[in-house]
């Protein structure tokens, strides 16, 4: 896990200026690799790449980037792990290949000179962003994994091509000064985070995962996909899984095993994120399973009702017999982090959980340099309570005419979200969803969302924070993407399936791997995700849907592989988000703060959003009316970011 940046450059510069700049823009990535820096600058072709490096693989200086092929034809920058690359090793020395060192970086390289670029990137199994400049062509490639686990970012203004593992690193170049794209405010009041492959600034990019951009002397940037989960998909539909529940149980395991085993080779420290929940539970058991001295395992908890999971992961770690930490938070723990998010997160970024996500990796990173977490099964096998009753509201309302459809929303509207709360103890533990108030509201307000008709339009109700962003960031036209295209619904018709495949392609990488790699790399802390090695997804594709959700619940054949390790008493309960209270924080001990930034004064100040929108959000919020929690965050990290860029930072 490290960071890298560097720029294209067509007009002449000395090294030194050269170097100077790269330094700026690496320094800009210290937390991202704080063991080792390294630079390569070519002034006569205007290449300069840059390395800030944290140390997991080879800890020798045989493993130190920017790395030269052994031809000498190839150079590159890379962030990241190969999980494969002591398989892929061992074919290339068959082949007369051979090594100074032992980094998956020299592997990597080696593949190149042997299969060629794309046949290298089809064969990655890992995690990755990386730079290659090609000294015979003289032509620059950026590439991504195929899930977007690892950031990459790039603009180009007019000779100037800039790329980095964060925005951060490209804000450091000198005389780059972009303007904020107010058709990606919009998108993010919808979303809480700017979708790719868009970004907060106006002609800058997000590199979409399984894509390579290649820069050719001369020539405007050429993306190419080497993966992709439309083919993926295909490739399912040919090849179902036809095989038995128990059959379906082992070759889930099997495959799991082999992901994790990978995942766990590292020369530093190695742990776990534990909630409790399925997908970390399995990945920590799959872990205990093959490891011959306890994992160390970390979780957090809160004292507040209903975001606690200390407890739970707790129990597990007891079975499994892992040596666990835990440590509960305080409300003003947790609050001493809000004033660093927007300097980590770089653009807008709206996820609560961003708090809790760097509590844990802080409260690991203490211990240990590389934590595997379970983040990725919820899209996979179904695991989001949205797929479900998104399911069953459409079975019940599509014939329902939209004025009475407005009714029932102003009418769940009209009931406070804490009766809702109370109302909704009559449904069963097992059952009941957590913080059943604000979901109850969530769902009114799909009800009053002027955002069309149809399957589609109830899913984007559903994941939206503020239903019609355009009206909210006058003058802006938000960025529409795959959300919007009717397309999907033919090639994907089922609704369940269809949600999921959404998730994978936007709210997995522009949001949950996203505030899991800033978090993580906060602290300098390698978080790595078995459950999204590419192999597991294109496997969970094949399964019918009766081997996702059954008997009223989602992820069903990945919980009866949890069984084969943990009791299902233990790790049988409803699923909670991994979040902090922010509606009781935002009306308490954070209002002074909130009251602050959303006051008419400071959203005018700004020019983006209309102040009577928020400002009412606001007063309802206060009132208890409504918890609009989420609407406001995304208010306030935006209003935060923006103070912070008036004050240069």
């Amino acid at each position: 896990m490290c960071g890298i940046a560097g720029f294209f450059d067509r007009r002449s510069a000395s090294p030194d200026s050269m170097r100077q700049t790269l330094k700026a823009m690496t320094d800009r990535l210290v937390h991202r690799g704080p063991d080792d820096e390294g630079q390569w600058v070519d002034a006569e072709s205007g290449i300069a790449l840059g390395h800030r490096r944290l140390s997991i693989v080879d800890l020798s200086p045989a493993g130190h980037q920017p790395m030269v092929s052994a031809s000498g034809r190839y150079v590159i920058v890379y962030n990241g792990e190969i999980y494969n690359f002591q398989d892929m090793r061992v074919e290339l020395e068959r082949k007369g290949a051979t090594f100074r060192g032992h980094s998956d970086t020299e592997v990597v390289l080696a593949a190149i000179e042997e299969w060629g670029l794309a046949e290298t990137a089809r064969r990655l199994i890992g995690m990755f962003a990386f730079a290659l400049w090609d000294r015979a062509d003289r032509n620059l490639t950026l590439v991504r994994d195929q899930v977007g686990i690892k950031p990459l970012y790039w603009a180009q203004d007019d000779d100037v091509f800039l790329f980095g593992s964060e925005l951060k690193a490209l804000r450091a170049y000198p005389g780059w000064t972009p303007s904020i794209d107010r058709d990606s405010v919009a998108a993010y009041m919808r979303h809480g985070y700017v979708p790719a492959p868009f970004t907060i600034w106006r002609d800058t990019h997000k590199l979409l995962p399984g894509t390579m951009l290649v820069l050719r002397n001369g020539k405007d940037p050429e993306t190419v996909r080497y993966w992709g989960l439309d083919n993926a998909l295909e490739a399912a539909n040919r090849n179902p899984f036809n095989g038995s529940d128990a059959e379906a149980i082992v070759a889930l395991d099997d495959l799991l095993r082999d992901a994790v085993k990978r995942q766990m080779v590292a020369d530093v420290s190695l742990g776990a994120f534990l909630s409790g929940g399925i997908d970390s539970s399995t990945v920590v058991a799959l872990m205990q399973a093959q490891s011959d001295r306890p994992v160390r395992t970390f979780s957090i908890g809160f004292h507040e009702d209903g975001y606690d999971e200390a407890k739970h992961a707790k129990s597990v770690a007891r079975h499994l017999g892992t040596d666990h930490t835990e440590l509960y938070v305080t409300s003003a723990d947790a609050q001493a982090v809000v004033p660093h998010l927007t300097e980590w997160y770089d653009e807008p970024f709206a996820d609560s959980s961003q708090i809790p996500t760097y509590l844990v990796s802080r409260l690991a990173r203490q211990h240990v340099t590389v934590s595997l977490s379970g983040d990725g099964g919820d899209e996979s096998f179904g695991g989001y309570n949205r797929y479900f009753y998104a399911t069953k509201i459409w079975q019940q309302t599509h014939r329902v005419p939209s004025w009475a459809m407005a009714l029932a929303g102003n009418a769940i509207q009209t009931v406070p979200a804490k009766a809702w709360d109370v109302m909704g103890h009559l449904i069963p533990p097992s059952r009941r969803p957590s913080r059943f108030g604000h979901k109850m509201h969530k769902l009114a307000g799909t009800f009053l969302s002027d955002d069309g008709n149809g399957q589609d339009a109830l899913y984007r109700g559903l994941i939206s924070q503020w239903h019609e962003p355009d009206n909210l960031v006058p003058g802006a036209r938000e960025h529409k993407g795959m959300l919007w295209d009717e397309t999907v619904a033919e090639r994907i018709p089922d609704f369940f399936n269809r949600m999921q495949y959404f998730d994978t392609l936007t709210y997995l990488p522009d949001d949950i791997l996203t505030k899991v790699d800033r978090a993580s790399m906060a602290v300098s802390l390698e978080s790595r995700v078995p459950l999204l090695d590419h192999r597991v997804i294109e496997f969970a594709l094949r399964l019918p849907m009766r081997m996702k959700y059954r008997n009223g619940q989602g992820k069903w054949l990945l919980q009866q592989v949890l069984k084969r390790y943990v009791p299902e008493e233990i790790t049988n309960r409803p699923k909670m988000g991994f979040g902090v209270p922010i509606d009781h924080w935002l009306r308490n001990e954070l209002s002074e703060w909130a009251g602050d930034l959303l006051s008419p004064q400071a959203i005018a100040r700004h020019g983006l959003l209309d102040p009577e929108q928020v400002t009412s959000a606001w007063t309802t919020h206060l009132s208890g009316q409504a918890n609009l929690q989420y609407p406001l965050w995304t208010v306030l990290m935006l209003q935060d970011w923006l103070d912070r860029q008036c004050m240069g930072q």
